[in-house]
């Protein structure tokens, strides 16, 4: 699971989701049940789309900062610093991967 995947999962969901809250209103404004339907459908699809790519997103970030934190520690006792400030950069950067999609 990549956060590319993440990414594109919330755009196309956003974009449905959209799209599909267009169609419905055109439904809507033309009394087309069809439409209204199908526009209700589409919108609720491309919302769980959008939910599962920030689901995915989370648990990358989550991924990313328990590794860093390992690292981090491994390196704290084993003296290397370089292993200590990377595994602290992975753990800021999955943080923020986490904040950034959170519900």
């Amino acid at each position: 699971m990549s956060s590319k995947d993440s990414s594109q999962n919330k755009t196309e969901g956003s974009f449905h989701s959209v799209k599909g809250t267009v169609t419905e209103n055109v439904g809507n404004l033309f009394g087309n049940s069809s439409l209204q339907r199908d526009g209700a459908q589409e919108h609720a699809e491309g919302e769980a789309q959008h939910k599962a790519g920030q689901a995915q997103g989370y648990v990358a970030g989550a991924v990313d900062a328990a590794v860093g934190f390992k690292d981090s520690v491994i390196g704290a006792v084993t003296g290397d610093s370089t292993q200590q400030a990377s595994g602290n950069a992975q753990k800021k950067a999955g943080n923020a991967q986490m904040e950034v999609n959170k519900s």
